[in-house]
């Protein structure tokens, strides 16, 4: 396995540059969700010359169709050396609507090359008729959200930003996360469920009423994979406290795997 000097792991070899839309292309797909999963396979299938690339930050991340490196790049610097020395033509960012640092590290870097970038992200959700939601821009109006009353509170936030809520003690949290969170991390009444979605519509509302829920505090990240606690808050008439994803301002976005390729084509 060869090591790279911005400490990434490359899983396997590059490939050499193929024509892609008539001319030469050379795409690093910043992933890890599943629509990068998607895009992943179809640059694949497509034969275009391609390297994915994972934070590293699960334990067990699904596989990608395209060969990929592992870890982070060393900051905007690290980033616009890999891409300067492997030679990328465009750049997507198919990480996780709140990866805000790698997307900025993202958007700097590509911006001091001229190094064409796109946002592939999931639309994100919209309250329905029968939503609580009080949607609020980051975990510290989430936490003021919450109130002073102690609640019983369903935290789907992932890992990162849980510590963010031992400034509100007085709930009993239920955190549900894909890789354990630093024990330190967590408020002084936590549980914590470790569990990859897809989840089904009935065995949220069976969760939720067996912890005796009654807050739901969810990132707005969209897509169809962790739906279902929506679903079912809204079917048991609770409360959602809703971030916001961090806005992307300044970049091509696309909800549309078409209108990526369309872009890489142009």
């Amino acid at each position: 396995m060869r090591k790279e000097a911005d400490g990434g792991r490359v899983l396997t070899p590059s490939l050499s540059p193929l024509a892609v839309c008539g001319a030469p292309r050379r795409i690093l797909l910043l992933a890890g969700t599943s629509e990068a999963r998607a895009l992943a396979a179809r640059l694949a299938q497509e034969g275009c010359d391609a390297v994915a690339s994972l934070a590293g930050r699960t334990s067990a991340p699904a596989p990608l169709a395209l060969p990929t490196r592992v870890g982070g790049f060393g900051g905007v610097e690290g980033l616009e050396r890999y891409l300067s020395e492997t030679g990328v033509t465009h750049v997507v960012d198919a990480t996780h609507p709140f990866a805000a640092q790698m997307s900025g590290n993202a958007r700097a870097a590509c911006a001091a090359l001229g190094v064409p970038l796109i946002a592939y992200a999931r639309a994100p959700w919209r309250a329905e008729p029968g939503d609580r939601w009080i949607e609020v821009p980051d975990n510290a109006a989430a936490v003021a959200a919450l109130g002073e009353a102690p609640r019983r509170v369903f935290l789907t936030i992932g890992r990162q930003g849980v510590a963010d809520f031992r400034a509100a003690p007085q709930h009993d949290y239920v955190l549900r996360v894909i890789d354990a969170p630093d024990p330190n991390d967590l408020p002084p009444s936590c549980a914590v469920i470790a569990a990859r979605g897809p989840f089904a519509r009935e065995d949220e509302i069976a969760l939720m009423r067996e912890r005796r829920i009654d807050s739901v505090v969810s990132k707005n990240s969209g897509g169809a994979l962790t739906y279902a606690k929506i679903e079912a808050a809204r079917a048991l008439g609770l409360p959602v406290v809703m971030i916001a994803p961090p806005a992307r301002d300044g970049v091509t976005l696309a909800h549309d795997l078409d209108d990526v390729l369309a872009f890489l084509g142009s």
